[in-house]
């Protein structure tokens, strides 16, 4: 991932809002009918992580969703799990606090009831989308299938919705998709012309919770989805296209990328599980400026995924969520790690006007290095709408301007003069 200049505060954004009386899709992509780079040679992807809420979902996680794609206008948004928390007193009759758990069997009456409410919570969030005619994939965590439906099942409700593409929709009648199971999917991107493959944009479910305790993995047909995934994505004539995943949990090479350090150290964070014996931050020497440590990295104690990542070829990176008080971007052994932080605001996560939505944007003259950036409620929207103290949302550091690109503003012109002498 590349770093630009961030630019004076009160610039406009490159890309200008949807005009009144304009009812084409804001998706480039949805006008063209695929996945597909712009005349630009741009292709933007929106990431929207733990909205972890219940039927009414707050208003401020809407606007933000809203503002966010009325200043990227994304190709394509992700939602890379936990949109559901399953977990919120609504459900009480059909939770469930592991999948294998058969303690108490639902009702089927109370089982429709949770669906006509996680449908209802649904729609709000992707109103946004909607009503911008923005196309959208879905994966799960390890909170969405707690409110008693199976990831199967959630999977069919959101495909009740237009946009959605997890399985064929209109807004991208002629877009390729390679299925796995229900949260995971690869979804090449063409060239300007439509013609050839560039990239391929990888949505995994990695699992939720493991027998004995801590986080889950992939399943055995996701992890050989994973391997076959380069091979189906490559161009007729052998030309290699690589992949970048978006899922929920975080790797456990995430730590790779941080600093061990004593306990005392200021902003220090302490790990989880296997790393719960040690403290750290952001190493600067693998991530970059600007990103923010503010808990731990939650995750599997061990897994096969980056090895399969990274061994096959085929991918350059993988963007997270979960750990709803991080927002970082890392680089280890040839992989972009990125963790992008909570959105929602009925849920834990950074200061109010640090919750946010993550836009990559990539190029299609070096496609496997998309900038990305960071798109926070205080920027976008302001003050939240709800009086609701977040007390418990409290950064012990607090997060930085920026992790350096700033992909909504022109330079100005002292920024592009000084940086020549850099």
């Amino acid at each position: 991932m590349t770093e630009t200049q961030r630019a004076p505060e009160g610039f406009r954004p490159r890309i200008k809002p949807v005009e009144a009386g304009d009812d084409r899709p804001v998706s480039i992509s949805a006008r063209l009918g695929r996945l597909q780079f712009h005349a630009s040679g741009k292709f933007r992807v929106l990431q929207v992580a733990d909205i972890q809420d219940g039927p009414k979902v707050s208003k401020d996680t809407v606007r933000l969703i809203a503002a966010s794609i009325d200043a990227t206008r994304p190709d394509l948004v992700v939602f890379s799990g936990n949109q559901i928390a399953g977990f919120d007193s609504a459900f009480a009759d059909t939770f469930r606090k592991r999948r294998w758990s058969e303690d108490t069997a639902a009702s089927a009456s109370a089982l429709e009831k949770t669906r006509e409410l996680v449908r209802k919570a649904i729609g709000q969030f992707v109103a946004p989308l909607e009503a911008r005619k923005v196309p959208w994939a879905v994966t799960y965590g390890n909170h969405d299938f707690q409110c008693g439906l199976s990831n199967a099942e959630l999977d069919s409700i959101y495909r009740e919705f237009p946009g959605c593409i997890n399985a064929a929709d209109t807004l991208l009648p002629d877009q390729t998709i390679y299925a796995c199971e229900p949260g995971t999917l690869a979804l090449p991107v063409k060239d300007v012309e439509g013609q050839r493959n560039v990239l391929g944009l990888v949505i995994l479910d990695s699992g939720d919770y493991a027998h004995g305790g801590g986080f889950g993995v992939p399943s055995e047909k996701a992890f050989d989805f994973l391997r076959r995934v380069p091979g189906l994505l490559n161009n007729q004539d052998g030309d290699v296209v690589r992949s970048m995943v978006f899922q929920h949990m975080p790797l456990p090479e995430y730590y790779q990328v941080l600093q061990s350090v004593p306990s005392n150290t200021a902003y220090a964070m302490q790990g989880y599980r296997d790393h719960a014996d040690t403290y750290y931050i952001l190493d600067e020497q693998h991530t970059q400026l600007g990103g923010y440590l503010g808990e731990g990295i939650s995750c599997p104690d061990q897994s096969d995924e980056f090895a399969i990542l990274r061994d096959s070829g085929g991918y350059f990176a993988v963007a997270a969520g979960h750990d709803h008080r991080n927002g970082f971007v890392g680089e280890y052994e040839g992989i972009t790690v990125i963790a992008t932080p909570t959105c929602g605001f009925n849920t834990y996560g950074p200061a109010p006007a640090k919750r946010a939505t993550r836009l990559i944007e990539f190029d299609i003259r070096h496609p496997y290095e998309p900038r990305t950036q960071l798109l926070e409620f205080g920027e976008l929207v302001g003050k939240p709408s709800s009086k609701q103290a977040y007390t418990y949302a409290v950064n012990q550091a607090t997060p930085g301007e920026g992790e350096g690109d700033d992909l909504l503003r022109k330079p100005s012109l002292w920024s592009q003069l000084t940086g020549l002498f850099k």
